[in-house]
């Protein structure tokens, strides 16, 4: 006679798969929901099942209210940078030439809160190549900015162009943008935004309200720039 081959012993898998398998199998013993006890999260107490679910139920509408509550705060948050952005871009269209550079570096630090912002341009009208803004642009940063299809937002790796800072000791986090005097083209300058603050300008965040900003400014901008004519 062949010996038998051993069962293997039941396992809590076994258990869980045989329950989502049997759907009526409670309907049928109907008394054990009433006698299963579970630990409370909190208190460590022996519960009932339907306490148990009571509980489950209110920390998942807990946990929904916060996401309501962070989504509310991220859309006001939204909202009223979209007015400093339109406030900035409104003061642009009257802002006179000769001192829109200006004008956009010193409303840039105000209105957005940026400790450091620094701008160059090139390929500028002849009237203008003499500015400050225009001083110091080597063909290095020149290619740097035309290669920036979107911001560079992250740690200051030691970009030449930090040097336009005021401190760039103190830029320990940094956004680059590139200024085109329309989508496509080659850039004619670079916008630097920058802050003591590592995690201020990092990888993770969005850029859409960087690249509007760079938008905005390279088309404003643009009217400094050498006819293409």
């Amino acid at each position: 006679m062949i010996p038998s081959e051993p069962m293997s012993p039941i396992t809590e898998d076994d258990i869980a798969d045989y329950l989502v398998n049997t759907p009526d199998f409670f309907e049928r013993h109907a008394s054990l929901l009433a006698t299963v006890q579970l630990t409370h999260p909190q208190s460590h107490r022996a519960v009932g099942l339907q306490e148990r679910q009571a509980q489950m139920l209110r920390d998942k509408i807990k946990g929904l209210e916060h996401r309501i509550m962070d989504m509310i705060r991220h859309g006001n948050e939204n909202m009223i940078l979209t007015d400093k952005l339109h406030r900035w871009s409104c003061e642009l269209l009257v802002t006179p030439p000769d001192h829109l550079a200006d004008f956009a570096v010193e409303n840039i630090r105000d209105l957005f809160q940026v400790p450091q912002v620094a701008l160059r341009l090139w390929t500028l009208q002849e009237v203008y190549a003499k500015q400050a803004y225009a001083q110091g642009v080597t063909e290095a940063v020149q290619t740097l900015a035309t290669s920036l299809d979107t911001p560079y937002v992250g740690p200051n790796a030691g970009y030449e162009a930090v040097q336009w800072l005021a401190e760039p000791a103190q830029a320990a986090s940094l956004a680059l943008l590139a200024l085109r005097s329309a989508p496509g083209q080659p850039a004619f300058g670079l916008l630097v935004l920058a802050s003591p603050d590592a995690q201020r300008f990092n990888s993770q965040m969005g850029t859409d309200l960087l690249e509007r900003l760079a938008e905005l400014a390279g088309a404003a901008l643009s009217v400094l720039r050498i006819s293409e004519a």
